[in-house]
């Protein structure tokens, strides 16, 4: 009897504590994973050949800067194959040199006029299309992380393109695209240079897309 008494309070125990965890961890605080409710997905170029598309969970951290997490799919246990910094245009260009961004980043207004990019969420289609002009003014630069057939990721890092920068310097892929699983937002060509923040979304809709780590002014 006092041994089925220990159990029966151990068992107790252990139940009142996992219930306090989970109650400290819905209660924890703010930390860098929130906020990474913009999703887009886009195919890139490696080494001369389209792989992908890959999903980009995003986030804006400051009136210049997009940080984005991307995976091979949606699926829970996805591997994390690269990550990618949107820049705005007026900071990349004043401090990368012209060979590198060359090189290295992308145009992301170029990428999306190629129509192979899917903006998911937001999913209203003048949200869609906000993002896609406020997207439209970054540069990109993408660092491929888990090599193609790796088991594991083995220290190498590529630096991935998109299909619009790729095709630009080297011609067309001559490879049909499947159509993204959600409609691409376009955003029409303007021909200006980007003003010195980005501010075309509105604090009100990054609090609805649950983005709140932002610093400057997003609104006209």
């Amino acid at each position: 009897m006092i041994w089925k008494n220990l159990r029966i309070g151990f068992m107790s125990l252990m139940f009142t504590g996992l219930v306090s965890f989970l109650i400290l961890a819905g209660n924890a605080s703010a930390n860098p994973l929130e906020g990474y409710k913009i999703h887009v997905t886009a195919p890139h170029m490696m080494n001369g050949e389209v792989i992908g598309p890959f999903h980009h969970y995003c986030k804006p951290i400051n009136a210049d800067i997009i940080q984005c997490i991307l995976f091979e799919s949606t699926d829970a246990n996805a591997r994390m194959t690269e990550v990618e910094y949107m820049v705005s245009k007026k900071l990349a260009r004043s401090v990368i040199p012209k060979w590198s961004h060359q090189q290295n980043w992308h145009d992301h207004q170029q990428e999306i006029e190629t129509g192979r990019v899917a903006i998911h969420t937001p999913s209203d289609p003048k949200e869609q299309a906000k993002l896609a002009e406020y997207v439209g003014k970054t540069d990109g630069i993408i660092f491929h992380l888990w090599p193609e057939g790796a088991p594991i990721p083995d220290g190498s890092v590529m630096i991935a393109q998109s299909i619009g920068h790729w095709e630009a310097m080297h011609g067309k892929t001559g490879k049909a695209m499947a159509a993204p699983a959600a409609p691409a937002a376009k955003a029409k060509p303007s021909g200006k240079m980007p003003s010195d923040s980005i501010s075309l979304l509105t604090s009100d809709m990054f609090k609805r897309m649950g983005i709140a780590e932002t610093s400057g002014s997003y609104s006209k």
